[in-house]
This record gives C-alpha cells, structure tokens and sequence, in this order.
C-alpha cells in the first residue's frame, strides 16, 4: 500500500521543520491505518510542483515505485535553495531507505549529504556527481536524441526556412536542447537558418512573460518552427506562438495538450520509468554509479512516435510522412548508424 503525502518547505519552515516532517504524513487507500510497508521514499524536488511537467512525472514515478515495492513515499516541495537543503536535511533525519533529488538544481546539495552520510542512499534523476560515492546513484538521459529527432521535424516543416529555440539558460546542459536540434534541422535542411534566445532574469526556468518575449523575438526574425526549453515558461513560448502564427515543439510530456493547434510535437523523457528502474536497483543492493536512458533504452522519444499520437492533439500528427522518416532517423540513431553528439561533453 503506498502512502503518500506532499509537503511544502515552506509550510515545514513556518511550523517548524522537524515536527512537521514526522507529524503530516497520510496514507493512501481504504485500509490505510492496518497497512505497512518495507521501504520508504522521499522525493525532493527544486521548485513547487505546479505546472512543471516535469516534475510532476517524477513525483508519478515515485508514486508508482511505492506501488511497485511495497514502499512509503513523501514528496518534499522546495521553494528556493535555501529550502532545498532545510527538506535534505529534513529527509535525512527521517533515513528513509531512498532520498531522491530531482534536477540539477538539488545536485550540489545532495553530492554533499552523501559525503557527510554514508550509510543513507541517494538517487539524482536528471544529473550525477563527477566524482559519486558509493551511495549516490543518478538517473541521466540522452534527451540530446529526442532533441535531435524535433529538430529533423522542424527542418522538415519549415516554410520559412528558419527554426529557433526559446532556452532557460545558455549553459552546457540547456545546450541539449539548442545545438541537436539545430543539427537534426540541418541534416535534412541544409540551408535552413537557425536562432536562440534565453530567458534569463531572477526566474529562468518559470518566467512566462520573459519566455514569450524571447520567442516573439524569434517569430519576429523569421522563425516559423521554435523548440520550446524553458521550463515552466514554455507555456509563455506557446502563446507567443500561437498569437503569430508559428509553430512549437514540447519538451518532458505531452505539452500538445497545454496549447493544441500550436504545438506541433514533444521531446518527451520518461523520467518515471528511469526513477521506477533505479529505485529497484537501490533496494536490491546495486547503488551507485549512473543510468542513462536514450532511444534505445525507452527513456526518451517522441509523442509521434509512441501508440496514441492521434489523440495527442500533436500536430505532427497530421504528417504521416514526416513521422516515417523521423522513424527511419531514429532507428539510425538506435543502432549507432548516426551518432548525436552530447552538448555537454562535446566541448
């Protein structure tokens, strides 16, 4: 029976931290209070919930790892930095028998807490240590493929000859999503002009008014097909898009539902299949190092490439002939007969 509660670190600070984290849980299901479980979990994630796909999925997967393995789960929401380390330390005092931080914002924080306690494990999804102990393990993806196949749809569809991207940031990590799907792009279009914008400001990764402007400067400059990066501002991107004209792609989920007739489709991460994966590996004795998950491991794709497409409200799905070659493409991919270079290492 999975028990399942979520808490702000906010809530938890203003009543006081430690009293609130061992006395709010709540238990799932009709016979709650007769039953037990094996395992704990506690998912921390850098930012509230909310709108973020993102980590919503996370937090489905840790639900569905507390299903699947008999195990508690708690999902601390942090508000900043600061609140990221006051619900780690939170969790630590709890020692449940996995601590999993989602995004490189908790990367810092949590490459440390295992430093300083080594019997308690840790999982990272999305990120890893340089250099892991022995009970940090990560959860990583090849999302530059996923990236690479938009781009392939872009160059494909484009009629202005011009594709951009909206990123949160210009950083080696965020350049995931910039640089393959400029190169997907060309690599059917050679000709085709590319641009890129960043958001930047005190909120990057959730500013949709910043997010917009970027790709009305964008649209403005001729880019009819913008891969959307910013997080909790892709829906701004969305709307700039949809008030001009031009057409998107999604990232994480299927943000097709978030602004149908705009968004053409998604570089989607299975990040609740990676944390279901994971955990068991933790509970059953094999931490440590990292898993990473691509195309041929199932943990990235394309909504136009999964069962159900012609549902997705996707775009894409109206082109059966772009979806066969971005098959072709990413079969390549699979079998190592095209090779996407990884932003992040490639320099």
């Amino acid at each position: 029976m999975n028990n399942f509660a979520r808490r702000a670190g906010t809530a938890a600070l203003a009543v006081g931290l430690f009293a609130t984290v061992s006395g709010c849980s709540a238990q799932s299901g009709d016979d709650a209070g007769s039953a037990s479980t094996d395992e704990s979990l506690i998912v921390i994630t850098p930012t509230p919930i909310g709108s973020n796909n993102f980590l919503q999925l996370a937090v489905d997967g840790a639900d569905e790892a507390g299903e699947k393995y008999n195990a508690s789960v708690d999902v601390y929401e942090s508000e900043d930095p600061t609140s990221i380390q006051q619900n780690l330390d939170a969790a630590i005092r709890e020692a449940p028998s996995v601590i999993i931080g989602v995004s490189f914002s908790v990367l810092d924080q949590f490459t440390q807490a295992a430093i300083d306690y080594p019997d308690q494990q840790f999982l990272l999804i999305d990120t890893s240590a340089e250099e892991p102990t022995p009970n940090l393990t990560a959860a990583v993806f090849k999302e530059y493929e996923a990236t690479y196949l938009t781009g392939v749809e872009a160059g494909l569809l484009t009629e202005a000859n011009t594709v951009g991207v909206v990123a949160s940031l210009d950083t080696p990590f965020l350049h995931r999503w910039i640089d393959p799907f400029f190169a997907g792009a060309a690599s059917v279009n050679p000709g085709v002009a590319t641009g890129v914008q960043y958001v930047g400001g005190d909120n990057p990764f959730g500013d949709q008014a910043r997010a917009k402007a970027q790709a009305q400067i964008l649209v403005d400059g001729g880019s009819d097909y913008i891969q959307a990066a910013s997080s909790g501002g892709n829906l701004g991107v969305f709307e700039a898009a949809t008030e001009s004209g031009a057409f998107t792609f999604g990232v994480d989920t299927n943000q097709c539902l978030d602004a149908p007739g705009t968004v053409v489709d998604n570089a989607i991460k299975r990040v609740d299949v990676a944390l279901v994966n994971t955990v068991g590996e933790i509970l059953d004795g094999n931490a440590g190092g990292f898993s990473s998950y691509g195309l041929a491991e199932g943990g990235v794709s394309l909504t136009g490439l999964e069962e159900g497409v012609a549902d997705s409200e996707c775009l894409i799905a109206g082109f059966p002939d772009v979806l066969e070659q971005v098959a072709a493409v990413r079969d390549q991919i699979v079998s190592g007969e095209i090779t996407v270079a990884d932003p992040l290492t490639a320099g």
